[in-house]
């Protein structure tokens, strides 16, 4: 088969073309954006094309698919159109992928890329290798392995292409309230995903939201509180990491370390630890290998230069920030953390703006660049700006990379980069200075 990715750099288009790839189809792909992007690693691995024009030819059985930051009337899309080529919805093909193996199907609000990344690694330090398709731009397939680690996304209601036979919840939350109505509609999107689950469901019982679930499929709910099958007891947070207690049906499992910050990372960790425990997968390799676990990449990737550590993080929703914020204190208690943030929608702004107000004041300083949406319009959005946030923190900015040395005087602490679109730029600029 042959198929071309339109947006072929967007993280998930990238994992998608690799496995794709890795089935032994022959894929290339089109992007906008020709500076180098970290999801392209994978991609030249396999010596995938990517294309920046629309001059290339394409074969008449040649399947096309899109990232869904891209229009429908774009250049790119006409052209296909035109050439009546078989377009093919990105979910649909991932949901042909998953019915071909033992799929482990992670999903929620937060949390699914660090939570698929653990269960990717226990396997492959237990059992050699697994499948997996993972949003930071990182995909794996052998048509002889039997699991498939899977990061479902919620947003378009993706996932419900998807009949996996064991899934993960870590959370539900408000969220892309541009496609959902209210958090009822979030929820019962889950409940219809979660009940296409063939076998076990792992899901957090801290969370109220997932307790409202009515499921029909086998469920073990993991987290905190005592009235979780699966419950995590004796934590330690320390600026080494986390380490923990997990209790199964009231008996002590065992006792797990990680170098992961922050109660979040935690509760990942748990709902790793829950599927590979129902997997048979040996408890004492499962210690070893979430003590050598390092997280995925713009999962507080960081990086020292001088006195000054750099972290480039993928946190774009409040609970997100929050979460990382208190990770970043854990770890570096005895520095101050400046949080360089990259609104990527209007209609997140819009949502949810009193609530970025509140996670991000918990740094010691804030910037917040102006909005970059590659699928909104502003003119959609009268009166929606960086400024509505910025200008309610006490130590806010607006910063850019021609203004990118306002970070300098902060140059010996935490310098965090946040945002689900991409911030090297940003980062690069600060490095020139340091």
């Amino acid at each position: 088969m042959k198929y071309y990715c339109i947006g072929i750099k967007g993280s998930g288009m990238s994992t998608l073309a690799q496995i794709l790839k890795d089935l032994g189809n022959d894929v290339s792909g089109y992007d906008d954006a020709k500076d180098y992007k970290f999801t392209q690693k994978g991609l030249e691995e396999r010596n995938i094309p990517i294309y920046y024009d629309g001059n290339h030819t394409l074969d008449k059985d040649t399947i096309v698919t899109y990232s869904v930051a891209f229009s429908k009337d774009h250049k790119e899309l006409k052209r296909v159109e035109q050439l009546g080529l078989t377009i093919k919805k990105y979910n649909e093909i991932i949901g042909d992928i998953v019915d071909l193996f033992d799929t482990i199907s992670v999903s929620g609000t937060h949390g699914k890329t660090t939570t698929s990344s653990i269960i990717k690694h226990i396997l492959e330090e237990t059992i050699g290798d697994c499948n997996y398709f993972i949003g930071a731009g990182d995909g794996h397939l052998n048509k002889d392995n039997k699991y498939f680690v899977l990061e479902s996304d919620e947003f378009n209601r993706h996932f419900l292409a998807y009949h996996p036979k064991y899934s993960i919840i870590t959370n539900i939350e408000a969220e892309h309230l541009e496609i959902y109505k209210d958090i009822d509609d979030i929820r019962t999107t889950f409940e219809k995903f979660a009940n296409q689950t063939k076998e076990l469901i792992v899901a957090c019982g801290d969370n109220k939201e997932i307790r409202k679930i009515n499921f029909k499929t086998k469920v073990l709910f993991y987290g905190f509180n005592d009235d979780n099958d699966i419950i995590i007891k004796n934590q330690q947070l320390t600026s080494t990491g986390n380490s923990f207690d997990l209790y199964i049906n009231n008996q002590l499992y065992d006792h797990f370390e990680m170098p992961l910050y922050g109660n979040h990372m935690t509760l990942n960790a748990a709902a790793a630890i829950a599927i590979c425990n129902h997997l048979k997968i040996d408890k004492e390799k499962q210690k070893q290998a979430l003590k050598t676990f390092k997280n995925a990449a713009r999962r507080c990737s960081e990086e020292k230069v001088g006195d000054t550590i750099i972290i480039d993080d993928y946190a774009h929703h409040p609970t997100e920030i929050k979460v990382t914020i208190k990770g970043i204190k854990q770890k570096y208690p005895n520095k101050k953390i400046v949080v360089v943030f990259k609104p990527n929608t209007y209609s997140r702004t819009k949502d949810f703006t009193k609530q970025f107000i509140e996670s991000l004041s918990m740094a010691d300083k804030v910037f917040l660049t102006e909005i970059e949406s590659n699928r909104e319009k502003p003119e959609d959005y009268p009166g929606i700006s960086s400024s509505l946030i910025v200008d309610e923190i006490k130590n806010g900015e607006i910063i850019s990379e021609e203004t990118i040395q306002k970070l300098e005087p902060y140059k010996n602490e935490v310098i965090c980069f946040m945002g689900c679109a991409p911030v090297a730029h940003l980062i690069s600029e600060f490095k020139k200075i340091l």
